[in-house]
């Protein structure tokens, strides 16, 4: 009986998760539609504005709103957006102080008549700080104080009641993403960009540059397009990472010879073969400035422990696969 109970519990939990995320979904949904007829130029001219400003995006929201216009600073910023909340409240008390006239303030207010942002929107514009919108009510205060309106279109909340914001929400946060990335691709910002501002963690491993973490100079194992392949062996003894890279008189990539192709051509007379016997001639590189994290798939997806550093037609580094995993890459 009480696994009964549990189950159906359990099934209910499931539903009810559905149903949430099939109502916000329908929300985006609306969103996109919204955006496509009507909306986009206006989002373009929020775009135009922030890009065109001197200062910081100011964003300001109360409550729920307020939440999510922190999460908005946070990816502006690290999306290369100079970005900064100021509470409404707190705003009317001093941090008004924190807004100069060369910045931008979006205000989120799902109702646009959120009293605590009376202040900041009179300071907005009394000293011409742009200000855009994000309402669903564009007759609202905030809606005709705003230079620019993002109307955002009402959707049904996820909470039974109609009450908890979830879907508002929802929308809230999608139009902010839409609007940091929107900035990013018009400034160009690029991966190396964005590993200034995430030097922590996984994420900044994933991140660096695989010459920053490559084996170099007299670490790289290498011998001659001339040797024999005994000395070729004494040099994936010596280095340690399986295998030699093979180079041409005038210091150009030749091949590799790996653990792989020694134990593919294992006869008596393997030592004095030329190493161009069993080299592999088009062997996988990778250049100096390209992500560790594209390192890492490559060499899983193609099964391999190393990928030769080449710059000029030249090799110049060697990263192995325990190098990756010694970074936090994978």
């Amino acid at each position: 009986m009480a696994l009964a109970q549990t189950k159906s519990s359990a099934d209910q939990a499931v539903a009810s998760a559905l149903r949430t995320l099939e109502t916000e979904r329908e929300g985006l949904s609306i969103l996109m539609d919204a955006i496509g007829n009507g909306l986009g130029p206006l989002f373009t001219a929020a775009v135009e504005t922030i890009a065109a400003a001197k200062g910081r995006v100011i964003v300001t929201g109360m409550g729920k709103s307020g939440h999510i216009g922190r999460k908005i600073v946070a990816t502006l910023a690290s999306t290369g957006t100079p970005a900064h909340y100021v509470h409404p409240a707190e705003a009317s008390h001093g941090d008004l102080g924190m807004v100069q006239p060369e910045d931008v303030i979006v205000a989120l207010s799902w109702s646009g008549e959120t009293a605590e942002l009376a202040d900041i929107i009179g300071y907005s514009r009394r000293f011409r700080v742009p200000l855009i919108a994000f309402t669903s009510n564009a007759g609202s205060t905030l809606g005709h104080a705003a230079d620019i309106c993002l109307t955002l279109p009402k959707a049904k909340e996820a909470c039974p009641n109609g009450l908890a914001p979830t879907t508002s929400t929802t929308i809230q946060l999608a139009l902010g993403d839409a609007l940091a990335i929107a900035l990013l691709e018009r400034r160009g910002f690029t991966a190396e960009h964005f590993r200034v501002f995430h030097p922590g963690g996984k994420l900044g491993a994933r991140l660096k540059l695989v010459r920053d973490i490559m084996h170099k100079d007299e670490r790289l194992p290498r011998v001659g397009v001339d040797a024999r392949m005994d000395e070729a062996i004494e040099e994936i003894g010596r280095k340690g990472f399986g295998c030699v890279i093979v180079t041409n008189p005038d210091g150009t990539l030749a091949g590799i010879v790996t653990d792989g192709d020694l134990r593919r051509n294992l006869r008596p007379d393997l030592g004095t073969l030329p190493v161009t016997a069993i080299m592999t001639k088009t062997p996988r590189t990778i250049a100096p400035d390209t992500l560790v994290a594209t390192a890492l798939e490559i060499e899983e997806t193609a099964r391999i422990t190393a990928l030769i550093v080449v710059e000029n037609d030249k090799p110049v580094g060697l990263v192995h696969y325990l190098d990756l995993l010694r970074a936090g890459a994978a």
